[in-house]
């Protein structure tokens, strides 16, 4: 793993690594955009949250779709350079839907206010929210498997200059626009802001299309998930035929060097391996849509019998997400001075980052890549979901307390005296959260799908997560409809001192917990297959020696 991403960076010269830039100050415009929205638009800090989540949500649920697309039509080059194009645009229309930008072309107010954001604002922001959210899922998809495609084409070319490249692309890739963040930082105008962004996207954009003659380019070769939907039309076009009782009679090429043993859970998916007898065996066979091996029915079956325990990682998502909207929004209005200095507010972005690197890193060191590894790093990041929140609401309730104690509830844009590294500790666990969960569930679904679909988990992984963001929007509401039941002041209103967000954290924690101990159960339920983190084996699926009898019923054991 070191040795790719230091012979990576050494193909410095390649134009594609600057594509790298839009990632980093798009992640950073969406992630000060809580700010914009709060403070220019003046929504309430749920409204603006909702609108937050619901584009990471997107843009982690996205990218499986995108996959298939990658995989079925377009390949890696044309993917990245749609979605480095729509970022490119997207982040060009955010910078334009401020108001002084409009302004100046109809003369209209160009202040930073809510009376300033007419509807032609409103329409250019939702739409770059829309680009940006294509062009992060797209570089999410692609960009990594494309600069892969060109170190493997080129390898060989790279030895000699190592050293130099990779200092060079160290500085251009890494430093440029880090820097470039914490400098954006201290710009006041939002217009510039985002400009500067959508300014530096575009450049890297042009100079990753001036390169495009030489670089190596792979057809697309068809999707695995392709196989995910044979099966499941072969098998409803039998759903009234009988299983034969010897299962030895299904439908297998045995001249084909990857095969999977029958086994009998989810046996109405067998169905699609019957060999109907009215019919030539060699007509079946050129119909893959009604015709499958048994090998890609056990693929399809793996894969089901995982939905029970996936959804216990949604929750996780539900806390993440906390971050990126309600963490901001709090230390937005905290004191940031340490001194005589004032912290920019990106630091805390730093230390997460810093925080989900090294804690990802230890679970690898500690054992992340043996059989159990993946199971007990998800327990561990759920312990991290629930500490974090358990910090988190603690933090609160001191924050609440010096609200009321400066008089401050009804003073909303008032810095509150409590220092913004207060949030520090909640910031490093959401990155033990976030960077062990990554690591761990994706690695769990690699072990446990086929080789042809390991790619495709791993962007699961992150989809579910997204559901979770999603689901979070879902979650402030009912929790503030039940809490004002009975006439009782809702926990979340209008400003965040009025809101009773430790409550919301508390809850979080409570479920975090109940969730921890759901995701046991399932773990213990679950039938593991054998690990393929320590070597490339494909795993072994079991064999079934006893003949079964299945009447048009489906059994969805997965046991």
């Amino acid at each position: 793993m070191h040795n790719i991403f230091f012979n990576s960076f050494a193909s410095a010269p390649k134009l594609y690594v600057v594509l790298t830039w839009a990632d980093v100050l798009a992640v950073y415009a969406m992630w000060m955009t809580m700010v914009y929205l709060t403070e220019v638009w003046k929504l309430n800090f749920t409204h603006a949250a909702a609108i937050v989540n619901l584009y990471w949500g997107i843009v982690a649920v996205l990218p499986v779709g995108l996959q298939f697309l990658v995989d079925a039509f377009m390949g890696n080059y044309w993917m990245v350079l749609v979605s480095s194009f729509a970022y490119s645009a997207g982040l060009g229309f955010l910078s334009m839907s401020t108001p002084p930008v409009l302004a100046g072309a109809t003369g209209t107010c160009s202040a930073y206010e809510p009376e300033c954001i007419g509807q032609g604002q409103k329409i250019l922001f939702y739409t770059a929210v829309a680009l940006i959210a294509m062009g992060m899922s797209g570089h999410l998809t692609s960009l990594g498997a494309f600069i892969a495609e060109q170190f493997m084409d080129s390898q060989s070319n790279l030895e000699d200059s190592m050293p130099c490249h990779f200092f060079l692309s160290f500085l251009m890739v890494i430093l440029v626009p880090i820097a470039g963040v914490f400098a954006i930082y201290y710009i006041k105008p939002w217009s510039i802001r985002y400009g500067i962004s959508a300014i530096c996207t575009l450049v890297a954009t042009l100079i990753f299309l001036t390169g495009s003659c030489s670089y190596h380019t792979h057809r697309a070769q068809g999707s695995p998930l392709t196989t995910l939907f044979r099966v499941f039309a072969a098998s409803a076009s039998k759903i009234f035929r009988r299983c034969p009782r010897d299962a030895s009679q299904l439908y297998e090429k045995l001249d084909d060097g990857y095969q999977i043993s029958h086994t009998r859970r989810l046996r109405c998916l067998d169905k699609a391996a019957i060999i109907l007898a009215t019919q030539p065996l060699e007509q079946q066979q050129n119909n893959r849509w009604r015709l499958c091996r048994v090998t890609e029915v056990e693929e399809t079956k793996s894969i089901l019998c995982m939905i029970p325990i996936c959804t216990t990682f949604i929750l996780m998502g539900v806390v993440s997400s906390i971050g990126n909207t309600y963490f901001i929004e709090q230390a937005t209005h905290m004191n940031r001075k340490v001194g005589r200095i004032k912290v920019p507010l990106p630091i805390l972005l730093w230390f997460y980052d810093h925080a989900k690197q090294q804690f990802a890193k230890i679970y690898f060191q500690i054992g992340g890549l043996t059989r159990y590894g993946p199971t007990i790093g998800i327990a561990v990041s759920m312990i991290f979901a629930i500490l974090c929140c358990i910090t988190a609401a603690k933090v609160e309730t001191r924050r609440l307390g010096a609200v009321k104690r400066h008089g401050l509830i009804d003073k909303p844009e008032e810095t509150i005296p409590m220092s913004i590294f207060w949030l520090l500790p909640q910031f490093l666990l959401l990155g033990g959260l976030d960077g062990i969960a990554d690591n761990s569930i994706g690695w769990f679904f690699i072990n446990q799908v086929p080789p042809s679909m390991a790619r495709y988990m791993v962007l699961f992984a992150i989809a579910l997560f997204g559901v979770g963001i999603v689901g979070s929007v879902l979650s402030v509401y009912l929790v503030g409809e039940i809490s004002g039941r009975e006439g009782k002041p809702s926990w979340f209103q209008e400003t965040l001192n009025k809101s009773r967000l430790d409550q919301y954290y508390w809850t979080l924690a409570a479920l975090a917990a109940a969730n921890l101990v759901l995701y046991v159960l399932m773990s213990i339920w679950y039938a593991y297959n054998d690990s393929r983190s320590e070597d490339d084996e494909a795993p072994d699926y079991g064999e079934t020696a006893e003949p079964f009898d299945d009447n048009v019923q489906c059994c969805c054991c997965c046991a």
